[in-house]
């Protein structure tokens, strides 16, 4: 504490809420409001006091979820009446996404909308009769505010209750009967290049042509739909379709990678754009998007060859390492998109510590460049490249609170080459120069009051970053990322596996003194925390080819599969149906801002299948294709991932295995030649000749595979572990795996 500073006066009200860990509970945890998380305290005292329960979800770094808070949990008058009225539970949607999934499949079937923060009101047995999201406080022109609504519920308890528990009831009975996702054990998926091809068209329909992406602002990355136009292309290399497919992927992220979407000066993706060019972001950014676009950006790496793409695979993972890292090998969950400007002020404003005045700019980059044209100065080569303004570059339009009046949010306007002729320097001296002002802006930036840090660390989302580090590092060749996924993967099995009881965890927590921290009663975890870290698991497995990873996997998809498989229908629940307290048993059938679990375990079983040799696990991949025949058939972009799965279905994956001493540089070459790739529909295994290996126990054809009699590292390519004629040249192996070669366009 600073000299003379005084002690902070403690806080007015403290609630049950801080003895929670997550950070957003804990960001309510001095409302006037008598909170409850989520749990059987609350449901009992519901119950004994015959009182309605008011719910309310959000998330730490959402935007709105702030305003709620600000405006009403933290006034005196309304937390009263929330108290005295309701018995009220804050729940994270991030802990408890089974929650969160059953009353927002309600708010949004009797609301139309959805969102949050979320604001349900619902029955002491749980059953949702009105809902929303955001409410003002007050009233505000046609839009009731909080007040309003907690009195006309009230009213309506008292006078009305049978009506409002009836309509409550048969909205959920008709959501239980439209949530339905099932097929016949016998039944066959839909067929695979059908549902690619409409899958592709009604891509190519929503496409922005201009700036790329899909639909008008906002504008939101999307990487399940890219992984699917490059997984399409790779299948239909030699068609137009193919063709525009990867195009529509390649312009989305060269546009996305110049825009404002992208921090050009810390690293990292915000989390969508609210205009269609990608320029104006809000502001928050998510480990989910970072994991995702990592591997979109290696992908196209891999197709393309060009290096723009594997630097801002390598600039995410950056972010990634220096600002959403814990030192036991996790991955944090959020940055907030508000923080204090530094110009002064308490109220935190979206966007402050990532945007610039041009007088910043011109303060901060005075000198003048040798040999530029006019005299120019390094602000003035910065200010043109990134199109910053005088004025400030945010339109009015894209900035409705106005917060960002005068200030700049960076965006490549020019290319290094046009920006190099305009002054006259070379490409490399650009360079060079850009580097330097971007390195002195984050300087800057670290003196900047940081916004909101979500560490808690979710098991899903650490699956999927699991995959970013593997994948780029493999495809990179780059030891220190693949060492960090191993960290990662072990800091998963430390803190986020209960060998004991064979249970995944949902989440932990960053405690006071930067130790890991649990729950009193651990959350258990969901269908994506097994299906997520099973992923990521095969495909840290294939950049290290350290059998650990796939023994674990395994385990992990046999417990799923206990857990969550719906023998009958086929496909998985996303929550245990066993839990009485969900009244809807859910199959998430939309792939969105992260990929539907039921989609990832279709690819997952594949995969598994291939490396265990367990052949149910293709039986059981294709009845969950099934399962989703008609959402498939249907509105193919709703599933975009379940819809690679199902081409890899119809396919049959590629076994590839490199025969070879583990350390040796010819196996390492041969395994180079398969990283640089993309090979969407393969297994990439070693056969080093132990006997006692996990592999060589499961897959009786490995022991026919060898070495070539001078100890020379082979490469086996098979199908149905019918194997090609071995291959010790790379370059054969490349003609092999690529056939028929056809140049991507640019």
């Amino acid at each position: 504490m600073a000299s003379g500073t005084p002690p902070a006066a403690p806080p007015k009200h403290t609630n049950r809420l801080a003895e929670e860990r997550s950070p957003y509970l804990l960001q309510h945890a001095h409302n006037p409001v008598d909170w409850y998380a989520w749990g059987q305290e609350a449901f009992d005292r519901a119950k004994n006091e015959d009182k309605p329960i008011f719910l309310s979800v959000g998330y730490s770094t959402c935007h709105w979820c702030h305003v709620m808070e600000r405006e009403s949990f933290e006034d005196d008058e309304i937390g009263r009446m929330l108290s005295e009225n309701f018995v009220c539970i804050k729940v994270d949607r991030e802990e408890r996404p089974d929650v969160d999934k059953v009353y927002m499949t309600f708010v949004q079937a009797t609301s139309g909308g959805g969102g949050w923060p979320m604001s349900v009101w619902l029955t002491p047995d749980l059953r949702p009769f009105i809902g929303g999201t955001y409410f003002p406080p007050r009233d505000s022109g046609r839009r009731p505010g909080l007040k309003t609504v907690i009195k006309r519920i009230m009213e309506q308890w008292r006078t009305n209750r049978s009506t409002l528990e009836s309509s409550g009831e048969r909205v959920m009975e008709a959501l239980k009967k439209g949530a339905s996702v099932a097929a016949n054990p016998r039944e066959d998926p839909p067929p695979a290049p059908d549902v690619a091809y409409r899958c592709f068209q009604q891509l190519a329909q929503s496409y922005e042509e201009e700036y790329g992406g899909f639909r008008d602002a906002p504008k939101f990355p999307t990487p399940v739909n890219l992984m699917f136009l490059m997984s399409y292309w790779a299948q239909n290399r030699s068609t137009t379709e193919g063709a525009e497919a990867l195009q529509m992927a390649l312009h989305t992220l060269r546009r996305m990678a110049l825009g404002g979407i992208h921090d050009h000066v810390a690293q990292g993706f915000h989390r969508y754009s609210t205009d269609s060019s990608w320029h104006v972001p809000h502001f928050e950014k998510m480990l989910y998007d970072q994991a995702q676009l990592a591997v979109a950006y290696i992908t196209a790496f891999q197709v393309l060859g060009e290096q723009f793409f594997a630097d801002v695979a390598r600039d995410i993972l950056l972010y990634v390492s220096r600002d959403l890292s814990d030192k036991s090998g996790g991955f944090y969950s959020a940055e907030d998109a508000d923080s204090v400007p530094t110009s002064g002020g308490t109220e935190k404003l979206e966007g402050a510590f990532c945007v610039w005045t041009a007088s910043e700019v011109r303060e901060l980059l005075p000198e003048v460049v040798e040999g530029a044209t006019r005299g120019a100065s390094l602000a003035d080569i910065f200010m043109h490249h990134y199109g910053v303004k005088e004025q400030g570059n945010v339109d009015a339009d894209q900035d409705p609170h106005g917060e960002l009046q005068g200030q700049n949010v960076l965006i490549v306007r020019y290319s290094v080459e046009l920006t190099a002729a305009h002054f006259g320097v070379s490409v490399a001296k650009l360079n060079e120069l850009l580097a330097s002002a971007r390195a002195k802006m984050a300087d800057v930036r670290k003196t900047r009051p940081r916004p909101h840090l979500d560490t808690k660390m979710l098991a899903s989302w650490n699956g999927l970053m699991l995959s970013g580090y593997a994948r780029v590092g493999a495809a990179l060749g780059d030891e220190a990322l693949l060492q960090r996924a191993t960290c990662a993967a072990r800091f998963l099995k430390e803190h986020l596996w209960d060998a004991e009881r064979q249970t995944m965890l949902r989440s932990c927590y960053r405690g006071d003194q930067m130790e890991v921290e649990q729950t009193s009663t651990p959350i258990s975890g969901f269908l994506d925390d097994y299906t997520f870290v099973a992923c990521g698991l095969l495909d840290l497995y294939e950049a290290t080819l350290q059998t650990e990873w796939l023994r674990w996997a395994e385990e992990l998809q046999l417990r799923q599969d206990a857990l969550f498989w719906d023998a009958l229908g086929g496909g998985y629940y996303c929550s245990e149906p066993s839990d009485a307290t969900m009244l809807l048993k859910l199959k998430q059938d939309q792939d969105g801002a992260e990929p539907s679990a039921n989609s990832v375990s279709a690819f997952n079983l594949l995969r598994l299948s291939h490396y265990t040799g367990r052949q149910e696990w293709v039986q059981r991949s294709r009845h969950l294709l099934a399962a989703f025949s008609d959402r498939l058939t249907r509105v193919p972009i709703a599933l975009p991932d379940m819809v690679r799965a199902l081409m890899a279905q119809h396919d049959t994956l590629k076994q590839i295995v490199i025969c070879g001493q583990r350390d040796a540089p010819d196996t390492a070459s041969l395994l180079a030649t398969v990283h640089s790739l993309y090979l969407p529909h393969k297994v990439l295994m070693l056969a080093d000749g132990d006997s006692q290996d996990f592999l060589y126990q499961r897959l009786p054809l490995l022991s026919s595979l060898s070495v070539r009699p001078d100890g020379a590292a082979t490469a086996h390519v098979c199908q149905d572990f019918t194997c090609a004629l071995p291959l010790s040249d790379p370059q054969e192996l490349r003609r092999l795996l690529v056939e028929p070669s056809e140049s991507p366009p640019l």
